[in-house]
């Protein structure tokens, strides 16, 4: 037990730390090339938080173990939702103003439909594996296409670009990209590795595994990099690290296990923490783009969110 709850913690550490040096080596040698900043903030940057989680999934996925991949998507969007935005919202009111934003939200809900629809058979196919991966790609397109053509500045876009790493000479860029390169799917198995052991050690599901212990442990980049961004007064970008990480993990992520392990998923999955996540991700577009002028997640929003994450781990140990 000592070994594996070592192996879970050092893949945690390693994971985290791999992800942040693979984002600031990939951003600076984007930078370096020439891409423009708004590009690299909108991509590589966006995308740099939810890392743990496509190799996480990628690892699980590879070991047989499709119901922990998926648990550690539907757990990571629950998590970032209700332990990361309440524990940012009790540092003070988050206020939002980006655009941006007010369309990525209703596209996550969208996409979380569309998973829940692929999910309600029991069955992640190969296809609707593929499928997922497309539309991600295509709202990347999007996103990209819109940020250029769109004459009015963003102030996610602005945020996110001043978080891209300047003056890095390319050879430091190029090495900590291969660091993180090589550390990502290593320590990711160290932590899938760990967690089975738990898991075996108290007769957890697969699933369960997934949602919880991989799941808060995955969201912790999402967590450091939305108190920053409030502490900074960044209160777009905070949001932005959410929303965009929940989208990337429901599409790009989820895709992993339908295209490496197609097969049945836990009913526990499509049915329980798909209407959690869809709840979840509910609650979010009603406190951002229903809440007046204001546009605020106020510290009262924040005790409320982190009772509901107390409860949903309670229902997943006890059940």
């Amino acid at each position: 037990m000592l070994f594996n709850i070592f192996l879970l913690v050092a893949g945690l550490g390693a994971l985290v730390w791999s992800a942040d040096k693979f984002v600031y080596g990939a951003a600076a040698f984007a930078r370096n090339l020439g891409l423009p900043p708004m590009l690299i903030g909108l991509t590589i940057v966006a995308m740099g938080s939810s890392a743990p989680e496509m190799f996480v999934a990628a690892t699980a996925s590879l070991e047989g173990m499709t119901d922990t991949a998926i648990g550690n998507v539907l757990g990571s969007n629950i998590a970032n939702i209700t332990l990361i935005l309440g524990v940012t919202a009790l540092l003070g009111a988050i206020s939002v103003s980006s655009q941006t934003l007010k369309r990525e939200i209703p596209m996550m809900l969208v996409a979380t439909l569309i998973v829940g629809y692929f999910l309600y058979d029991g069955f992640l196919t190969r296809v609707e594996g593929i499928s997922l991966l497309v539309l991600f790609l295509g709202l990347m397109g999007y996103l990209i296409w819109h940020g250029f053509h769109n004459k009015n500045t963003d102030a996610l876009a602005e945020e996110a670009a001043e978080e891209i790493p300047a003056d890095v000479p390319t050879a430091k860029a190029i090495f900590w990209l291969v660091v993180g390169m090589v550390l990502l799917p290593l320590s990711a198995d160290w932590m899938v590795q760990g967690a089975v052991g738990i898991a075996k050690a108290y007769h957890l599901s697969d699933l369960v595994i997934g949602l919880t212990i991989i799941a808060v442990g995955t969201s912790l980049p999402e967590l450091a990099a939305c108190v920053a961004g409030v502490l900074k007064k960044e209160d777009d970008l905070a949001i932005g690290n959410i929303v965009g990480s929940n989208l990337f993990n429901i599409l790009a992520v989820l895709a992993i296990p339908g295209i490496i392990a197609p097969g049945a998923v836990d009913a526990a999955a499509s049915t329980r923490d798909f209407y959690m996540v869809l709840a979840t991700s509910s609650a979010l577009a009603v406190l951002i783009l229903l809440s007046g002028r204001a546009k605020q997640l106020k510290p009262w929003h924040g005790v409320v969110l982190l009772i509901t994450f107390i409860a949903y781990q309670a229902i997943l140990f006890l059940s």
